[in-house]
């Protein structure tokens, strides 16, 4: 079996160089980035597929095309934002012959499931969610909406087991906290975080506090980040010793870590698969809005006050069963691709029908064509352009 991966973020390239390290033996597995405004810089992608033999190569969308007709995948693992996996599936990668197998999924956290995640990847034949909440979630929103494939369970490729036996060990000397994009949004509750972090250097003074980014200043991630962490840090005139501010894999820092924090972020599974303590910061709300209401009757809520006195938690058993660590036996995603890449080669598969076909979805999908078809270039030029491309950014969630 022969699987075609392409990914358009520094999230969904790591998630994808993961999950095709899950794929049965004897397929084979090329990965690519599709060029958009968003690409992850050469640092990013290297963070991202840390491990693997080789970089992917960053390709326009008809070079992602003469790929696809060279390479002639039984698969294509669209491991992109919403958008960007439409355009793909119903634009630049159709009418491959033979007809290859869509798979899509979501690259962290997914709860609550939401429409729109769906309507963006309807056209897919195989959906791969990553805990039995989420596929239970998706699954009732697909029934409701109808289109799509089926959804499949994985779990997290960097919670699987040896999946961090690359990490180098040492001692646990520092505290990682993860950054995330979107939340939260506001610059003051930004400025708190950065400041119980320092009163935690100051008390902690054998612990190094390191703020662990997911893109410096200048590099692009999956979704816009206003307030970036190292800039509020200098703004504030804090002191360049009290914090450090540093990229890389996350699995590197949490190897040394002696405790974890974050809003929202995926690394915190991380962090409880590595049996390192914990916060989820809970000052600025737990809800969807916050990205980490899957975080209810974990046992790893807290606060600010926590953090800054060194308080972490270890997460309730119960809750990691029903979220994100269940049994290997229970993922299904790798036989239900070989199912319906039989039913391809066969000639049975019913294609995934798209909820986006249609005219009233054409002045959409032409827009998003511009993410895959125009160089980064002349996406800069103008500064409507850019203001319609920062609107199209925040659309995508």
């Amino acid at each position: 079996m022969k699987v075609l991966a392409v990914a358009d973020s520094d999230s969904y390239l790591k998630w994808a160089a993961c999950l095709l390290g899950g794929l049965p033996p004897g397929c084979t597995a090329e990965l690519t980035v599709i060029r958009t405004p968003i690409t992850p810089s050469p640092a990013q992608i290297r963070a991202a597929v840390s491990g693997s033999a080789a970089e992917p190569p960053v390709l326009s969308a008809r070079a992602l095309r003469r790929t696809a007709e060279r390479f002639r995948p039984d698969a294509v693992l669209v491991a992109c934002t919403g958008p960007v996996v439409d355009i793909l599936t119903a634009e630049v990668l159709a009418g491959l012959s033979p007809r290859p197998v869509f798979v899509s999924g979501l690259p962290g956290i997914s709860v609550p499931a939401t429409e729109k995640a769906w309507l963006f990847r309807s056209g897919c034949d195989l959906f791969v969610l990553h805990s039995g909440r989420e596929v239970e979630e998706f699954s009732e929103v697909g029934r409701r909406l109808g289109g799509g494939g089926q959804v499949g369970l994985a779990r997290l490729p960097f919670l699987r087991p040896g999946a961090d036996a690359a990490a180098a060990p040492g001692p646990r000397d520092r505290v990682v906290f993860a950054t995330q994009a979107k939340v939260p949004r506001r610059r003051g509750d930004r400025e708190r975080i950065l400041l119980a972090l320092a009163d935690l250097a100051g008390r902690r003074p054998d612990l190094d506090v390191v703020v662990k980014l997911r893109a410096l200043a200048d590099e692009r991630q999956t979704h816009n980040e206003r307030h970036h962490y190292q800039r509020l840090w200098q703004d504030l005139g804090g002191s360049p010793g009290a914090l450090r501010f540093e990229g890389g894999p996350m699995h590197e820092h949490l190897a040394r870590a002696a405790g974890f924090v974050t809003v929202s972020s995926t690394a915190a599974l991380e962090a409880i698969a590595l049996g390192v303590p914990l916060l989820v910061l809970s000052d600025f709300g737990v809800s969807a809005e916050m990205i980490n209401l899957v975080f209810e009757g974990s046992g790893v809520l807290g606060t600010l006050d926590d953090l800054a006195e060194g308080r972490f938690r270890t997460p309730d058993e119960a809750w990691c069963e029903a979220n994100y660590f269940h049994g290997g036996g229970e993922d299904d995603w790798t036989s239900r691709l070989v199912s319906l890449v039989g039913q391809a080669r066969s000639g049975r598969l019913v294609p995934a029908r798209s909820l986006l076909d249609g005219p009233q979805y054409a002045a959409a999908r032409r827009r998003a064509r511009l993410r895959v078809e125009v160089p980064p270039n002349v996406l800069r030029v103008g500064y409507r352009a850019k203001r319609r491309m920062r609107r199209y950014l925040r659309a995508l969630g």
